[in-house]
């Protein structure tokens, strides 16, 4: 076996692994808390969190514990068996989703994977038209790909699966979309890979209004908001909304694969055996992280820390008034910062040269989603090396 150096580790990537990302900025070998280090000793910052996935930040010792029991005990059993994990797990998500005695939960293990499995479940109400919105991101696999509202990621791949419609992000367009024969509306309270932006004031309400008034399934996508990203487990509970169904992912299980769906009500009987699964979904080692995770972020109350420290970090950008900037938006800890054509690569560039990890998604926007355990070390580090890369850009 041969150990990457400093010397050879990008030309070993690239010889190795498919070109489907871009090459890789660093190589990081260990983390703590909301620090990681690089092969060379050098320590970053980071705000990003595995974009938005490290909820209790690196090496959290309630995760290191949990998961090195349950790999001594019970990694992998498949479907065919129940664990005790996979137990808890379930009835503390029926809960902290409010989808109650008549939820349902189905493990997967991505993003991606949940959003097939509400494609599925949509499909299952044997109407044929599913809207989603333009702009919006719910993944990669096939099915997922068709609800993105993204034609440049769809188009190397098309034919996709049939009978998705995107629409504006605009309650007078889901208005006129709206009709009988429409299975579900899918949306991000959040569109996260657009930018952060989020949907505008009162849609997540009137779209409810709307669906339940034709029967349509409404299916809210928090795979980058929920798990108490936004200051609530899920943004939709700050619209005080019920959905029909809520996909989960990234920060559920602090790194470890998990994709959740939460069906609701009657949502719940929609899915039968044998139409949809997974052999790693839901197992034992995956659940048992999840449970670490929920239960830290439950007793220490992360999703008030990410409500507090996410108007500190917003206040902080202002306050830097740098004429790079142009808006600063987001919820808790998943912050966009708005900036002039073109500089966010450069920014996010000097941000990692000074030590900080963020993220440029597009050409006039950078993203933020530190860990929730982030604290006022943290924030002042932030204010101060975000600062430094705003005026060297």
């Amino acid at each position: 076996m041969t150990t990457a150096t400093t010397t050879d580790w990008r030309e070993r990537h690239a010889h190795d692994l498919m070109a489907s990302y871009a090459p890789p900025l660093r190589l990081l070998v260990r983390g703590e808390g909301c620090w990681v280090w690089d092969d060379e000793g050098t320590r970053y910052l980071d705000f990003l969190g595995g974009i938005a996935v490290n909820s209790l930040g690196h090496a959290h010792p309630a995760v290191v514990e949990a998961v090195s029991t349950q790999i001594a005990t019970l990694a992998h059993i498949s479907n065919y068996f129940a664990s005790p994990a996979q137990l808890q797990l379930a009835e503390t998500l029926k809960r902290i989703t409010g989808a109650g005695d008549e939820g349902r939960v189905y493990f997967g293990n991505s993003g991606a994977e949940a959003n097939e499995a509400a494609f599925k479940l949509a499909r299952r109400t044997g109407r044929p038209r599913i809207l989603a919105l333009r702009n919006s991101f719910h993944g990669r696999t096939m099915g997922a790909l068709a609800l993105t509202g993204k034609p440049a990621l769809q188009a190397p791949f098309l034919p996709l699966p049939g009978g998705v419609e995107h629409i504006d992000t605009t309650v007078e367009a889901l208005e006129e979309a709206m009709r009988d024969d429409v299975a579900a509306l899918i949306v991000e309270p959040i569109k996260g890979e657009t930018g952060v932006v989020p949907l505008p004031d009162g849609y997540l309400a009137a779209a409810r209004r709307i669906t339940e008034r034709h029967g349509a399934l409404l299916i809210v996508d928090e795979i980058q908001t929920g798990v108490g990203r936004t200051g609530a487990w899920f943004a939709y509970q700050l619209e005080g909304v019920t959905p029909d169904a809520v996909t989960i992912a990234k920060g559920i299980a602090g790194g470890v694969p998990l994709g959740v769906l939460v069906t609701f009500g009657a949502a719940s009987g929609l899915l039968q055996r044998g139409d949809h699964g997974s052999t790693f979904g839901g197992n034992p080692l995956a659940t048992a992280a999840a449970n670490a995770v929920l239960d830290v972020i439950e007793r220490e109350d992360l999703a008030g820390n990410a409500h507090r420290r996410g108007e500190e970090i917003r206040a902080a950008v202002e306050r830097l008034r740098s004429p790079l900037v142009t808006e600063v938006r987001g919820r808790g800890l998943l912050i966009g910062v708005g900036t002039v054509e073109g500089a966010s690569s450069a920014v996010a560039q000097a941000a990692l040269a000074n030590g900080l990890i963020v993220n440029a998604i597009n050409p006039t926007s950078i993203r933020i989603a530190p860990p929730l355990i982030v604290g006022d070390e943290e924030v002042e580090a932030f204010a101060e090396r975000f600062g430094t890369a705003l005026a060297a850009s």
